[in-house]
């Protein structure tokens, strides 16, 4: 069975996504903006509503509504701040990406951010669909152990990135988490599931994934 992510910026959403048995909730500020990191008090009623349901809850860290995703040194610092702060309020897991200015992975504040937040899951993410070579900058967060990707397979949505998708999951092998995002909803789900061979769904709306038969 697979299972869904939901992205939340509310305690609306929050509880919307609990309702629906979300697997894992990803907390931000600002969805309108693509997402910033989240308040404290907002990851605190996450972390208390999912508690009880063993939900696991990742924190967004994004100090800036920066779409290149390229920080100065000064964001790069509000980063590490935002990231410590979220694992000591007991985030389960953390949510970023950086680039370099010629549309790679920055290896060196990558490993730095998986470095301070171990040891939450890491997920990167759609900066990655910005990246110049998918393949190449896949084996990259491989190699630095990031866990879970998340990216639309570099489409405005993750449905017209099927193809990009599907030779990512291909690619990864199991070595790390391919989490389709962008336009999913309950009416497609079944079918980017089915044709990316992915087994998780990352949405900003709560729906029950339909079963397989």
């Amino acid at each position: 069975m697979a299972i869904l992510e939901v992205c939340v910026d509310s305690r609306d959403q929050l509880a919307a996504a609990l309702g629906c048995g979300a697997a894992r909730l990803e907390v931000c500020s600002r969805l309108d903006l693509g997402g910033l990191t989240p308040t404290p008090e907002l990851l605190a009623q996450a972390l208390q509503a999912a508690g009880a349901s063993a939900v696991r809850v990742h924190a967004m860290v994004r100090s800036r509504a920066d779409q290149a995703f390229v920080p100065s040194e000064a964001e790069f610092s509000e980063l590490r701040a935002d990231l410590l702060r979220v694992k000591k309020q007991g985030a389960h897991g953390v949510v970023f990406g950086v680039l370099t200015s010629d549309a790679c992975v920055d290896l060196e504040r990558t490993r730095q951010l998986i470095a301070l937040a171990r040891p939450m899951t890491v997920t990167f993410h759609r900066a990655f669909d910005l990246v110049r070579d998918p393949s190449a900058e896949l084996e990259v967060l491989i190699e630095l152990g990031v866990d879970r990707l998340l990216t639309s397979g570099a489409a405005a949505s993750a449905l017209e990135g099927l193809d990009t998708l599907r030779a990512l999951v291909a690619r990864a092998r199991g070595r790390i988490v391919i989490l389709p995002g962008g336009g999913v909803r309950a009416h497609n789900a079944a079918e980017i599931l089915a044709r990316t061979g992915a087994s998780e769904l990352h949405s900003s709306h709560a729906f029950r994934i339909p079963r397989s038969e």
